[in-house]
């Protein structure tokens, strides 16, 4: 059977952590050592010998495929946009009632809630062995790595946070729990991370920094439009909130402000903005003038790079 590159497979770049053959819970480090490891296992030295067509289709594989789905995954504004883009296609797949393809993609579909987690990893790793090592299984593989991506989106998309692993597999439930003060006492502390985000959250964070630049040239009337537009798609982001009260503040419209850094301050008591401005437009205390009566600006849109 000759070898040789589909053009059909770059569309799998949409979603790159199955070309690389990581599940979409892998964290930085995980991402860079499967790199390496594939990036390892195509190095044309590694076939000198090979047919042509072989050469080909490693060269094809490392340069159109691999290399460009590392080159998204490992930028984390990028990431988060995939991220976004598998879980809507996902779910949008589910709502049109596409049939699974592939028998691995149906038993994860299947599996107990509790199990998910593990079933997902245990069948990533599996995949992700041959997927490179032999060349004949690299369509079929990645193809079950899609459908695996899928169907994990559209069974977690209720849960409040996901956790980026290091490692593959997670405790099981029935595992036995220690004293809870010995587990206090020894055990790491645990590293919160925040959700993944929803396609919302992502075009919220676009008006913002529209906001932000808008804000850096004075143009308040813009910067408001850009917020209330963040806020309506996101309204649990005390940046928004404290970035919006300070807008209003330069438009001497203190009772808006001070709504909007109080909204701030309750979604995050200790954001710098909120808290630094809120005294001028609660106490009727003036801003701080130079000796040529306008407000100093200090380090003001230092804020903004937050």
């Amino acid at each position: 059977m000759v070898l040789e590159y589909s053009p059909e497979w770059q569309n799998w770049l949409v979603d790159p952590y199955a070309v690389i053959g990581v599940p979409v819970t892998a964290d930085g480090q995980r991402l860079i050592k499967r790199y390496r490891s594939v990036a390892k296992l195509l190095h044309p030295d590694r076939f000198i010998q090979a047919d042509p067509s072989v050469r080909e289709l490693v060269t094809q594989l490392l340069t159109r495929l691999v290399n460009p789905a590392y080159s998204k995954v490992k930028d984390d504004i990028s990431q988060k946009e995939i991220l976004v883009l598998i879980g809507v296609q996902a779910q949008q797949a589910a709502k049109d009632g596409i049939d699974l393809q592939t028998a691995v993609a149906r038993s994860l579909k299947s599996q107990p809630l509790a199990q998910v987690d593990s079933f997902y990893e245990q069948q990533v790793s599996a995949i992700s062995d041959r997927q490179y090592s032999d060349l004949h299984s690299f369509d079929e593989a990645t193809r079950s790595l899609i459908e695996l991506n899928a169907v994990y989106f559209q069974l977690k998309s209720g849960e409040p946070t996901w956790r980026p692993r290091r490692t593959g597999l997670m405790p099981t439930p029935s595992m036995s729990q220690s004293n809870p003060s010995q587990s206090t006492q020894h055990s790491a502390p645990t590293t919160i991370v925040p959700p993944v985000p929803t396609l919302n959250n992502v075009y919220a964070q676009r008006h913002y920094d529209r906001a932000k630049h808008y804000a850096q040239t004075s143009a308040w009337k813009e910067a408001i439009s850009e917020l209330k537009d963040a806020i309506r798609m996101d309204q649990s982001c005390s940046d928004y909130h404290a970035l919006l009260g300070f807008v209003y503040f330069k438009q001497e419209q203190r009772g808006m402000a001070r709504v909007h850094f109080k909204q701030a301050l309750k979604l995050n008591p200790d954001d710098t903005l909120a808290k630094r401005f809120l005294p001028y437009v609660t106490n009727d205390r003036p801003a701080a003038v130079d000796g040529k009566g306008t407000e100093k600006r200090r380090s003001l849109f230092g804020f903004f790079g937050r």
